[in-house]
């Protein structure tokens, strides 16, 4: 038998369900550099097309650099309240969405879109599957992290293109994430946009659709607990 055994399944179903956006309640004790090399070393360990491996980890201690990208963040936040009308405006923009400085850490997970060379196997046909790839390291090192009890927050409100800049990247490095990560007080029982009002979670059973679009058995896929 090639499955985990009950308490290993359990783990991992556990960390999957648990896992959570984080972008307060951030301490700040130091993250220990055996605890970083274990979290890396799960991102690094994600399936790539080709093998590719396109990513890379900058790792950003320095408050002046955090401070920039907060700048950056914060102007990207208020041009994007415009997108609203009142009152989802003001709930926009009381909601907490970044944790840059507040956090122990900040990380850019990046995809060097050259890597592998021109021709890389799988790859043909759908260009983007390096940055798909980089996603599934993303998310191994979201759930180490939460098996760590580390948080991690994505702070999506960014111009690419200033990110790079201040973080002095080649042209042909794109910033896939840049995450706040450090350990927390508490992990929140639920999505934060989903306990401030903005969005709830979608059934599951409306997304499931059997051999062909829109073909739904409802009763057949209800969310596992």
């Amino acid at each position: 038998m090639h499955s985990f055994n009950e308490a290993e399944r359990a783990a991992v179903y556990k960390a999957i369900m648990l896992r959570r956006d984080i972008r307060s309640q951030f301490e700040s004790t130091p993250i220990q550099h055996d605890v970083l090399v274990r979290i890396l070393s799960a991102a690094h360990r994600a399936g790539s097309v080709g093998f590719m491996q396109p990513w890379d980890f900058i790792l950003i201690e320095d408050r002046a650099v955090r401070q920039r990208v907060l700048d950056s963040f914060l102007s990207e936040r208020d041009r994007c309240a415009n997108f609203y009308d009142a009152p989802r405006r003001e709930l926009f923009l009381s909601l907490k969405l970044e944790g840059i400085l507040e956090s122990a850490l900040n990380l850019c997970v990046t995809c060097d879109r050259t890597r592998g060379g021109p021709h890389v196997l799988g790859r043909s046909t759908i260009l983007d599957t390096d940055l798909y790839s980089t996603c599934c390291a993303i998310q191994n090192l979201w759930l180490a992290s939460r098996a760590e009890g580390i948080g991690v927050g994505w702070v999506s409100i960014l111009d690419p293109q200033q990110l790079s800049t201040i973080l002095e990247l080649p042209n042909h490095i794109v910033p896939v994430a840049y995450l706040s990560i450090g350990y927390v007080r508490e992990f929140p029982d639920g999505p934060e946009l989903q306990r401030a009002g903005w969005r709830q979670r979608i059934p599951l059973s409306q997304l499931v659709h059997l051999n062909h679009w829109n073909n739904r058995v409802d009763g057949r896929w209800d969310e596992m607990k």
